[in-house]
């Protein structure tokens, strides 16, 4: 016979539960109906932050050109040093064989010296140690021993610097990397920013930077501004020449540049050895603070900490490689992005 118990209620604690879980339910769902999508940022707002980006990875990239002019110095030095240590044990060892010879000639004569056996033997610092054995050598056996001595001692010591060096070599090729790969970070996210802008975008930015360039290029050229020294002239104009070429990170020259690779590149080729990085620059010559005492020429420096260089054009307009994206172009110092600190007459 067929059972007709009622079925079993749910319990009030549970019915209260699931009404609770199906109000959440439809408040998140409209929630999300009616909550606004991220709107896109607008082209300036990508500029910022691009400008932003890249105005870290110069910051980034100036540190890198110092780890890798420092890497390249050390690399030198260790080579230098350890072609003294190659010729000095090349020295040591003619030296031991002279005596060693001579040692072989008083053997077939039957009057080796025991002191001469006992170098033979043993480490000569520690034989000229004992001085009772000094009046058991001729005087140019002793010149000689000492001679070695002193050879062993100079070695000793270049050794130990070269291994210093090596040490300092490992941390600065360590500190390399971590520039590079930051740099290289910060370039992507900018790259990133930029991929969400349209073409049309795009093309609006660069025709915007263009005409800019333009301007700063008129507006330098029409100035009235004396001329630096005959040297600064000439770096000037190697700078004009490079109008156009690319900013790569780390890049000297000739088909691209960053900004402390070009102004050095320029002054090199004046006749005048600069340093590598926009920091190491600042003590290339005599500061000046104004912008009304700048020549033609003069390098000039941005940004707290000095990471941004360029040449002073004229009626404030510089010549510089601003970053990754951009050429050697004309700019008005008001638009670098950073302020001006001063300038420096090489």
């Amino acid at each position: 016979m067929a059972s007709h118990r009622r079925p079993k209620q749910p319990s009030r604690a549970r019915v209260t539960v699931l009404t609770t879980a199906a109000a959440a339910a439809v408040a998140f769902s409209s929630q999300a109906a009616n909550a606004a999508p991220s709107e896109k940022p607008s082209k300036d707002e990508v500029k910022a932050k691009v400008d932003k980006l890249y105005e870290e990875a110069e910051h980034a990239t100036e540190k890198y050109n110092g780890a890798k002019e420092k890497q390249e110095k050390l690399q030198k030095e260790i080579s230098t040093i350890q072609d003294n240590v190659a010729r000095g044990q090349e020295e040591l060892n003619e030296l031991r064989d002279s005596l060693g010879l001579a040692a072989a000639s008083q053997y077939r004569t039957g009057s080796i010296d025991p002191s001469v056996q006992l170098f033979l033997s043993a480490d000569p610092d520690d034989y000229l140690d004992k001085a009772s054995t000094l009046d058991q050598l001729s005087s140019q056996q002793v010149e000689a021993l000492k001679k070695v001595q002193d050879k062993q001692r100079e070695l000793a010591q270049e050794r130990a610097e070269a291994s210093e060096k090596l040490k300092d070599l490992a941390s600065t090729r360590t500190e390399l990397g971590k520039k590079k790969k930051e740099v290289q970070s910060k370039l992507a996210s900018a790259q990133k920013l930029l991929n969400t802008l349209t073409a049309a975008e795009k093309a609006q930015m660069k025709a915007e930077e263009d005409r800019a360039s333009r301007d700063s290029a008129r507006d330098a050229l029409t100035a009235d501004v004396p001329p630096g020294s005959g040297r600064a002239a000439a770096a000037f104009a190697f700078a004009q020449s490079q109008l156009g070429k690319p900013y790569v990170y780390g890049a000297t020259g000739m088909s691209s540049y960053d900004c402390s690779g070009l102004t050095s590149r320029a002054y090199a080729a004046a006749g005048v050895q600069i340093p590598r990085t926009s920091e190491a620059q600042t003590g290339a010559g005599t500061k000046i603070y104004s912008v009304s005492q700048l020549k033609v020429g003069d390098l000039v420096f941005f940004f707290n900490d000095l990471h941004h260089v360029g040449l002073y054009a004229g009626n404030g307009q510089i010549i510089h490689a601003p970053r990754t994206g951009t050429v050697v172009r004309y700019e008005s110092m008001d638009t670098i992005g950073g302020p001006f600190m001063f300038g420096v007459r090489v």
